[in-house]
């Protein structure tokens, strides 16, 4: 199994951009977020047989988009492999597709499953891309409805948000502690958009990838006419297009900092009120808990036969 590169941060980080961007590089192919990964993971257990895994990847979306089809992933597949090796030949038959020798990936989504992360893929890199949590709240609350699927434990206000970006950025470094400076590398969004190309050699040079000064030319070369949440990748990296002093009202930058200002101090970060209260732990922990219950029934459906009934295979 080929060595990826996993793209960390929590949506509306700028972590798109930064695919974009990586994709550029000769060395490595970052596709269009995978989703597919905790579902085949939980579907097939620590090892595949081949007929039924292949029969659940024609059922997957995504990997229809990315232009394969079950035929092509089916030379890598093998009755006994472990389900991580088999998750990994659908993204290597990808980059081979685009001409590319390593694969990686960006998801936010699986900020929630970094553990599964770790067991699927042992080898695996880490750049985790860090945004203050204030700019990323008035992103993520403003996106339009039907930019994507919103859960019952889907944050609506900052305070929520404030607890699902402090879990996800604490988990995340506690992953790259785990596995060390030569597996984890932690990037700040503002000093990607301010000094890209510096910042983008310290990535190219951890990732063992060509930096080519092209990587940056991206703007224009991006479809986009179907992702109105996306339309920054118009321009190149861009200072200062959010800005929670300017943009979010006072009562709710006191809402997040109650919940999440401790991490945003340990980042170094401002934080302009008071420390937290006994009030915001017991927010994050309902918070936690509701996040919880929906993963939980999330995997019960996804393992059950109930996913293939409303899955069909796609034609072809």
């Amino acid at each position: 199994m080929s060595r990826p590169l996993v793209v960390l941060g929590v949506s509306r980080s700028g972590t798109t951009l930064l695919r974009v961007i990586l994709d550029r590089s000769p060395g490595i192919a970052i596709p269009d977020e995978s989703f597919f990964v905790p579902l085949l993971a939980r579907r097939h257990g620590r090892t595949v047989f081949a007929e039924r895994f292949l029969d659940d990847v024609a059922r997957v979306p995504t990997i229809r988009a990315w232009g394969l089809q079950p035929a092509d992933i089916e030379p890598r597949i093998h009755t006994g492999m472990t389900v991580g090796a088999a998750i990994a030949a659908i993204f290597e038959t990808y980059a081979e597709r685009v001409g590319k020798p390593r694969w990686g990936d960006k998801t936010p989504m699986y900020m929630r499953h970094l553990g599964l992360l770790e067991s699927l893929f042992p080898n695996a890199q880490y750049v985790h891309l860090i945004r203050d949590g204030r700019d990323v709240a008035l992103s993520f609350l403003e996106m339009p409805k039907g930019t994507f699927t919103r859960t019952w434990a889907h944050p609506a206000t900052p305070a929520q948000f404030a607890c699902l970006w402090g879990k996800e950025v604490s988990d995340a470094r506690a992953l790259g502690r785990r596995v060390g400076s030569a597996r984890y590398l932690e990037i700040r969004y503002e000093e990607l958009v301010t000094d890209p190309d510096e910042v983008l050699v310290g990535i190219c040079d951890f990732a063992e990838v060509p930096f080519e000064t092209d990587m940056l030319a991206y703007a224009g070369a991006v479809d986009v006419s179907e992702k109105p949440h996306q339309q920054r990748l118009l321009r190149p990296p861009t200072a200062g297009v959010r800005s929670w002093r300017d943009d979010m009202s006072s009562e709710d930058v006191v809402a997040f900092e109650h919940v999440a200002g401790d991490v945003l101090r340990e980042l170094g970060y401002d934080v302009t009120s008071s420390r937290s209260s006994a009030r915001a732990a017991a927010t994050r922990l309902a918070y936690d808990v509701r996040l919880a219950s929906w993963n939980a029934s999330t995997s019960l459906l996804q393992r059950s036969p109930l996913w293939r009934r409303r899955h069909p295979r796609l034609s072809a």
